[in-house]
């Protein structure tokens, strides 16, 4: 039989094949570069007896923390990005977030499929250990704005984590940064706005709202302001989703029990739905005018 006589896809697959690397002893190897013995070793389940459906729990929570990972990693890059007037690679950086989150909410619909009985069987097993104390949730929302001094309390075991937390305190955050950007192009952003105290959560500002509504009354004019603006929106909103399913998600498999690590669980959760990252983002909607055919700006006559 010659080659001609070989089915084409038979023929395609030992081409392929011929030039795949097969010396891993001296070359890098895929489970190499992205150290797979450790991640893949890094489950271990402490139910006793084993309980089928506790590896889904702790896969769902380490993947969690990888995209956690990355998230911060892109936002740093962002505030630092937009802290130098380069606007168009932190806009990049953003983009990527948005899709990091619906990544980790889409995630919530796996452990979804843990039934409270299920979760009931190694529940015991996690003690006082809860989300709740992901240093790197905390840093997120550090990242986009929500600073809380006290939350460093939670984390006083881990002097390195503590540090890092605290040094995430004392910077700018994202929407921080925005805010300088945009006085640095000449938009009037309030003084008491920029020299604000950031280790605090950050409030609204009626000038603020000024600012950001001169900016959607002219889009064209301001679009990379305006860009940005919007996918803070997607951020935040996005943010919440997350947050959402989040509730649903603990609601359906443990109902109102408490927290394992506390907190008084949904009720504690459903308040978290209140916050927000970009006040005037949402303020600024409200004052935005109708434009006709003919140019003219109408109300709804109430």
């Amino acid at each position: 039989m010659t080659d001609k006589d070989v089915p084409r896809h038979t023929r395609s697959v030992r081409e392929i094949e011929a030039g795949i690397e097969r010396d891993l002893a001296r070359n890098l190897s895929y489970g190499d570069y992205l150290d797979l013995h450790t991640v893949l070793d890094a489950q271990h389940p402490r139910a006793v007896p084993p309980r089928h459906d506790e590896l889904l729990f702790i896969i769902q929570h380490q993947t969690s923390e990888l995209w956690l990972k990355l998230m911060l990693h892109e936002l740093t890059s962002a505030r630092q990005l937009l802290a130098t007037d380069d606007v168009q690679p932190a806009l990049k950086r953003i983009a990527r977030v948005k899709h990091i989150q619906h990544t980790l909410t889409e995630q919530w619909s796996v452990l979804a499929t843990l039934t409270p009985s299920e979760y009931a069987q190694f529940r015991h097993f996690l003690a006082t250990g809860s989300g709740f104390q992901s240093w790197q949730y905390r840093a997120v929302e550090f990242s986009l704005g929500n600073k809380n001094p006290e939350m460093l309390r939670v984390f006083a075991h881990d002097a390195a984590v503590h540090a890092e937390l605290d040094r995430l305190l004392h910077e700018p955050s994202l929407y921080d940064e925005v805010l300088r950007l945009l006085a640095r192009r000449g938009h009037p952003v309030p003084q008491e706005v920029l020299d604000r105290d950031v280790t605090q959560p950050y409030e609204s500002h009626e000038g603020v709202v000024d600012v950001f509504a001169a900016i959607y009354a002219d889009p064209a004019r301001h679009w990379p302001e305006y860009h940005l603006a919007e996918d803070l929106v997607d951020v935040e909103d996005n943010f919440q989703v997350w947050r959402f399913r989040h509730l649903k998600t603990v609601e359906r498999i443990i109902g109102s029990k408490r927290g394992t690590g506390g907190s008084s669980g949904v009720p504690f959760l459903r308040r978290a739905l209140d916050l927000t990252f970009f006040p005037e983002l949402y303020d600024v909607r409200s004052r935005i005018q109708d434009v006709t055919p003919d140019g003219y700006h109408g109300g709804d006559g109430s």
